[in-house]
């Protein structure tokens, strides 16, 4: 039976595989296990009952997962503080912030609006490492917590839980924003309200779209996934950069005064040379993980900065920044975390910075950029094959070698398995795009052939 967690919490279509009974029964099992510490013990031995905040972004089914979500808890005997549709790093700070025990976001990031996900964090607003999160799930239906009268849990609003938030952000600013003309695209998402008001505090002039939430239209051709749109108002803006979230604000693209892409890499590689030259780059060591650009690779070796690799996932770059206690680290996908201001990546807080070093720098975004010449890369997904006999199959395995041996050092292969349906991804980086596609495409009908179901 396939794993309940994915990557990043638990996803599907709403109402269909993520349905308000799981909901509930995740909520009443996350209970069980993030309330069963000392903590939570001392909170309950002084006649208080364990806290967790609850957020969401703006899609409809939020609506109703979430109170199935507080209901869960409540009726675990957990205090819910329903900090209503914020951002998933807002979430993880509000955590952090009210003193909770833990918290819970229910969102689907950058998928489409029909979908949704429920994220969990632990105390301190970090993500749950596996074993955390398959003893809750090894809880689903079998225990719960089923207190009486005066000790189930009360559900109330977080009042002022976004304007922690704001606060929280304008004071990481290294410098103001003033002189910056910046568009905002916020993918009708959780960003809407926060992002533009944030921005316009720290003296950038903003111009905004995406940012009419409806319940159904999150993602849909905004965001960090439909950067066109954000381009092409760019342009038509005349403005000096554009800065795009996804859904829950986790993730920060941009584009340049020209429309030109400035992805999670390129983004890394301003922020660490930035954070290096004001001492704020613990170890001068990058974290990234292997789908991270050649390029970035050399432009930090050019600097003077170490890199890192980890697992595809913002939460084993959170691990590795953890473990060493380093500064910086991300994905190209937009994913940037700087645990100097927060637990988890924040979109908002990194588009900030990466003004803010235009303002600082006086330097346009593309400029800023060039510290990065990034290589020409194809990612090619072969679905519908038996990718679990991916590591075993000496035949693809001797193709790789072969076009690792015709890349030598100016180009590489990464092939993977999903963790989450019968594919296998393919990428390949290369000096010139036409031998990128080449090999890519050819490594690709290996994996057809060899795995087909």
């Amino acid at each position: 039976m396939p794993r309940l967690f994915g990557t990043d919490g638990v996803r599907g279509l709403a109402n269909r595989e993520l349905t308000a009974d799981l909901a509930l029964g995740l909520a009443q099992a996350s209970a069980v296990v993030l309330t069963s510490g000392r903590r939570a013990e001392d909170r309950r031995a002084q006649g208080r009952r364990p806290v967790a905040v609850l957020a969401r972004d703006g899609r409809v089914s939020g609506e109703f997962l979430g109170a199935a979500v507080a209901a869960g808890l409540a009726s675990s005997g957990v205090d819910v503080l329903d900090a209503g549709v914020v951002p998933t790093p807002a979430t993880a700070f509000l955590i952090a912030d009210s003193g909770a025990d833990f918290g819970v976001m229910i969102s689907a990031s950058h998928n489409p609006a029909p979908d949704n996900g429920i994220k969990l964090f632990a105390v301190g607003g970090t993500k749950l490492p596996d074993e955390v999160e398959d003893r809750i799930e090894a809880h689903l239906g079998i225990e719960k917590l089923l207190p009486t009268g005066g000790e189930v849990g009360r559900i109330r609003r977080f009042a002022d839980g976004e304007d922690r938030y704001i606060l929280h952000l304008m004071g990481t600013l290294p410098h103001r924003l003033d002189g910056v003309h910046v568009v905002l695209d916020c993918a009708n998402g959780a960003a809407a309200g926060i992002s533009p008001e944030v921005f316009a505090l720290a003296g950038a002039k903003i111009t905004v779209i995406g940012a009419d939430p409806d319940g159904t239209n999150i993602n849909e051709g905004v965001g960090s996934t439909h950067l066109d749109h954000l381009a092409t108002k760019v342009l038509e803006a005349g403005a000096d950069i554009g800065i795009a979230h996804d859904g829950d604000a986790d993730r920060c693209l941009a584009v340049d005064a020209a429309g030109n892409v400035i992805d999670g890499d390129q983004i890394m590689a301003i922020l660490a040379v930035a954070m290096k030259e004001r001492g704020h780059l613990t170890n001068d060591t990058l974290v990234v993980t292997v789908m991270s650009n050649l390029g970035l690779h050399r432009a930090m070796e050019a600097n003077g900065i170490r890199v890192i690799q980890t697992a595809v996932g913002d939460r084993y770059v959170l691990e590795e920044l953890n473990a060493d206690s380093l500064a910086l680290g991300g994905e190209q996908s937009g994913h940037v975390i700087m645990t100097e201001y927060a637990t988890t990546g924040d979109g908002i807080l990194t588009g900030l910075h990466l003004v803010a070093e235009m303002a600082r720098t006086g330097k346009s975004i593309a400029e800023l950029a060039s510290v990065m010449t990034v290589f020409p890369q194809i990612l090619v997904n072969v679905r519908g094959v038996d990718h679990h006999a991916l590591d075993s199959d000496e035949v693809i395995a001797a193709a790789v070698r072969d076009a690792e041996a015709e890349l030598g050092d100016s180009g590489r292969v990464l092939m993977r398995r999903s963790g989450t349906e019968p594919m296998v991804r393919v990428m390949v980086e290369a000096a010139d795009q036409a031998t990128a596609d080449r090999l890519a495409h050819g490594l690709a009908d290996v994996v057809r052939e060899r795995l087909a179901l």
